[in-house]
């Protein structure tokens, strides 16, 4: 067989492309060291993600001029290995970055070594905020830190109405770091934590079981885990073997447990949290590659663990980081880095003498400046920390499957779907919780063995007060009841609380208030409840709830009928006050004009001269008032507008002599002192409560104190007053009320200060407790919620009862006096009757100028002085009225207007214009109609007109 000559082009291509090869510059190599704890769960699932994403990128560029080349080291967990993994790569083998290491107080110390040597270190699983980029300047953080968690455990605390939340935490850098910005954001919800659950990282099963049972015991049922795995796995077992997954309980596991759900065997009905990751179509790619590779890398045992959570996101996107950064990095930045060990060969704790590398601030730089769309969204550092934007709220269920119920953003709060703001107050989806129930916790329960809040009653009071504080000891059982309105508003009010408050009543035996608050500051007592007014000198000493009674001081003397003295002289005027008075008179006198000049024209009783027609006006309007007047009326509009102004006298009538003959008979009764005032000036003595701070507030503002007497009882008031001990009673108003209940026949509240009639403010009843108390902010809006429900007055009628009129009135400190009349009474009625005279005027006016219109036409058209000759034209009489008519019976043409020869007060000189008369029958006579003989006699005179029409006809009277 002939040999096969190979093909010289072939040959040439090959070779040329060999050439090409080996002409192109190679990859720089990038060695980073790998420090995790390869036999936990994160240290696995670090093992299969890192090379995984450092192979993607490479594949999606693979013109890269840098490659990352890793160096795993194993910690074991252990805090000194882990330095001496870092040294040695740091020295020995000159990595460029270090990726981990895996808990947080391993990067902590190896955060501080890199810092000597200037090389970066990324970590994707330290999440304690006790180490971040601001305590070393060469780390970086590619997961959330834990306490951007806590607002949204905050914000579930607050939807659910957790008033009480307790952490349970690891007792170490990891957790404890945790808890105090846990309790800030709970704190501004308006939550609290009543106690913390600090277990060891290394507590057996006892003691774990141990702390559970004792959280058990307690009343808070809303609890928060925050651990490594291991531990958070002992606790959920022990607490569901202390009953504490059943209904009424709620769990919350933080992200970092969340991830790792396969590791802890979270029991139903928890609720997680873990960071929002976008589901892609890259992440549904890498996830599936993931499973297998892991599945393959690691025992079958560990098939439950192969779920990519936060974890693997972080590690993936934190290989992705570092090997875009290396791309920055020349071959100059690679060499040898700057000094070295002492001697050396410096041994692991020898670290004055650690080289610094020369491409660690440029290497750091380029890592915190990379952003890409990672497999968690969107990877950017913010401040050399990953930038948190949004958490997901998990339900896990059976089997530690998760169910996600909503989102929380640091912006929107919790919302059922991402995008949607809820403000903080927002939905999520319905809950399963522990114990296969649907009802949300509330938080708390009765506990089986707290402490009791011991109450300070106050034990010796009178009779007379019972009905406001008391408290009875059984003699035979030794057994404290309370009573009174104080202490059912106190119960009231701790039952509306969002947790239980168990208290236990103690007497307070007879003391001055102002002891029994110093006790309370001193601790003998945790609260007292009392009638105890809130003042500014004991809220130095304790804190007040707000007032759940407002209260006053007010002065109580004895009744006197005073009568109406020198006011008796003028007492007619009182019944009306002086704008009823002015208004009446107005329109007596508007009601008098509108008759008038209506009936002007076509009654003779409205005429004549000018000072008998305002004469007869005058006493028109008034004789109305007793329906005494004597004039006829002849028009039918005069007699509208006087009917109705008939009405209105009625009524003012009525009105007036029934509160004249109130003043003039009823008793005036006042208290016999007016007002602190009055009794500042006097000398008569002032009867105060024993134990009350009336004494030192009277005293302090210059009262003279011999003057003061203190009583005991009601009865011992009503006692003083009737014999003339003292002269009033100085209290306030809850005790005066009593007091007056029973004795408001003889006895008044007076005014306040100067006479008045306010008495003077006080900061009102509260309860007292120890400076700090959490409890007075949560009793305060207890009482605020108990103000405006119906309880608060049915508690007050149940011991106090009906306030009757008696006691309204005497509270009112006003006497039995009847108040004046006023214009706001009657202003409709006279609205009525002057809104009739001026239409009635109107009407008239109306039809004058319709049957007058030729003249008036005339008069505006010719004349140089119209409204005079108007005036004059409305003064005469109208002859055409039925009121006048000829005596004889005779057909006349009367004239439209004749005037009098004694005037009008509008009657002027007709000058040399009249009306034209219409001829009329000679010798006629004038008279009223109805055959009365009228009181002006009038002639008329006619003379013919000659051929040539050069006569004028005058007519007089």
């Amino acid at each position: 067989m002939a040999g096969h000559t190979p093909n010289p082009l072939f040959l040439l291509l090959f070779l040329g492309y060999l050439l090409f090869a080996a002409a192109q510059p190679q990859p720089l190599t990038v060695t980073v060291g790998l420090i995790i704890d390869g036999g936990s769960p994160v240290g696995k699932i670090a093992n299969t993600t890192i090379p995984m994403a450092l192979d993607d990128f490479y594949a999606a560029f693979p013109r890269s001029p840098a490659r990352v080349r890793l160096l795993h080291r194993d910690s074991r967990g252990d805090v000194v290995a882990a330095a001496s993994a870092a040294l040695e790569l740091m020295e020995g083998r000159g990595v460029r970055a270090i990726l981990g290491p895996q808990s947080s107080v391993e990067s902590a110390f190896v955060a501080d070594l890199a810092t000597r040597a200037e090389v970066p270190v990324v970590s994707f699983s330290a999440t304690s905020p006790s180490v971040s980029p601001g305590g070393g300047r060469f780390f970086a953080r590619a997961a959330l830190s834990d306490a951007a968690q806590a607002g949204a455990i905050a914000a579930l605390a607050r939807l659910f109405g957790w008033r009480r939340v307790v952490p349970v935490y690891q007792d170490d850098d990891y957790g404890a770091a945790f808890v105090p910005f846990l309790v800030d954001a709970l704190t501004a919800e308006g939550s609290e934590v009543p106690y913390r659950c600090a277990l060891p990282a290394g507590a057996d099963a006892d003691a774990v079981a141990a702390a559970m049972y004792r959280m058990e015991s307690l009343q808070t049922r809303a609890f928060v885990l925050h651990a490594r795995p291991d531990l958070a796995g002992r606790v959920l077992a022990a607490a569901e073997a202390a009953g504490m997954m059943g209904e009424g309980f709620a769990w919350v596991i933080t992200d970092g447990l969340t991830g790792l759900l396969g590791s802890i065997n979270a029991p139903q009905g928890v609720i997680g949290l873990a960071p929002y990751v976008p589901t892609t179509p890259r992440l549904r790619d890498v996830r599936r590659r993931w499973v297998r590779r892991f599945m393959a890398e690691h025992p079958a045992a560990d098939a439950e663990h192969a779920e990519m959570g936060s974890y693997a996101v972080w590690a993936y996107d934190a290989a992705w980081a570092v090997a875009s950064a290396a791309e920055h990095l020349t071959a100059g930045d690679l060499s040898p880095p700057q000094g070295g060990l002492v001697g050396g060969k410096g041994g692991p704790t020898d670290f004055a003498g650690l080289g610094k590398s020369r491409s660690g601030k440029k290497f750091l730089e380029a890592i915190t400046s990379t952003t890409f769309d990672g497999l968690g969204g969107r990877f950017q550092l913010v401040d050399g920390e990953l930038a948190v934007h949004a958490f997901r709220v998990l339900n896990i269920m059976d089997r530690g499957k998760e169910r996600s119920i909503g989102f929380w953003t640091k912006d929107g709060g919790l919302t059922r779907h991402l995008g949607v703001g809820g403000g903080g107050g927002g939905e999520l989806a319905p809950v399963i919780w522990p114990g296969e129930s649907t009802v949300v916790p509330r938080g708390w329960v009765v506990p089986t063995s707290a402490r009791r809040l011991r109450v300070a009653v106050p034990g010796s009071v009178n009779p007379g007060y019972r009905a406001i504080v008391h408290l009875d000891v059984d003699a035979a059982t030794n057994r404290t009841t309370a009573g009174g309105f104080v202490v059912e508003v106190f119960e009231a009010a701790v039952r509306l609380l969002p947790y239980a408050l168990p208290v236990e009543y103690v007497k307070a035996e007879s003391m001055p208030y102002d002891k029994l608050v110093q006790m309370v500051a001193d601790g003998a007592f945790d609260a007292a409840v009392a009638d105890m007014t809130i003042t500014a000198a004991r809220s130095s000493y304790v804190d007040f709830t707000l007032p759940f009674m407002a209260s006053g001081i007010a002065m109580v003397a004895p009744l006197r009928d005073v009568g109406h003295g020198g006011e008796r002289t003028w007492v007619f005027l009182k019944p009306l006050r002086y704008d009823l008075w002015l208004a009446s008179a107005a329109f007596l006198l508007l009601t008098g004009f509108a008759v008038w000049f209506v009936e002007h024209r076509g009654n003779a009783e409205f005429r004549g001269p000018p000072w008998h027609q305002l004469g007869t006006l005058l006493y028109f309007g008034f004789s109305t008032l007793v329906f005494a007047h004597r004039e006829n009326l002849r028009s039918n509009l005069a007699r509208l507008a006087a009917v109705v102004w008939f009405f209105v006298v009625l009524i003012l009538q009525s009105s007036y002599t029934a509160s004249l003959t109130s003043m003039l008979t009823v008793p005036r009764l006042e208290p016999s002192i007016a007002g602190y005032a009055a009794l500042w000036r006097g000398a008569e003595r002032v009867g105060i409560m024993n134990n009350s701070f009336m004494r030192g507030a009277m005293t302090r503002s210059g009262f003279p104190p011999a003057r003061l007497v203190p009583y005991g009882a009601a009865q011992s008031f009503h006692e003083a007053l009737l014999n003339g001990t003292i002269g009033a009673v100085v209290d306030e108003t809850p005790y005066l009320r009593i007091f007056l209940k029973s004795y408001c026949d003889r006895f008044a509240m007076a005014g306040g200060g100067g006479g008045g009639g306010q008495p003077n403010k006080t900061g009102g009843f509260g309860f007292a407790f120890p400076k700090g108390s959490p409890y007075v902010a949560d009793l305060s809006r207890a009482i605020l919620a108990l103000t405006e429900s119906e309880e608060m007055n049915l508690i007050e009628r149940k011991w106090f009862g009906e306030s009757d009129g008696c006691a309204a009135a005497q509270a009112a400190g006003g006497p039995f006096t009847s108040d004046s009349l006023s214009f706001g009474s009657f202003w409709g009625l006279f609205l009525i009757t002057g809104a009739t005279s001026l239409l009635c005027c109107a009407v008239h006016l109306a039809t004058f100028v319709a049957s007058n219109r030729g003249a008036i036409r005339d008069i505006v058209a010719t004349s140089t002085h119209p409204f005079r000759r108007l005036a004059e034209l409305y003064d005469g009489r109208d002859l055409s009225a039925h009121t006048f008519k000829a005596k004889d019976g005779g057909a006349a043409a009367s004239p439209p207007v004749v005037h009098d020869a004694a005037g009008s007060p509008i009657s002027l000189h007709m000058g040399a214009w009249s009306p034209q008369p219409s001829s009329t029958m000679a010798g006629g006579e004038i008279e009223p109609a109805g055959g009365e003989a009228n009181e002006e006699e009038a002639t008329t005179t006619t003379a013919a007109r000659d051929p040539d029409g050069a006569g004028e006809n005058d007519r007089g009277q």
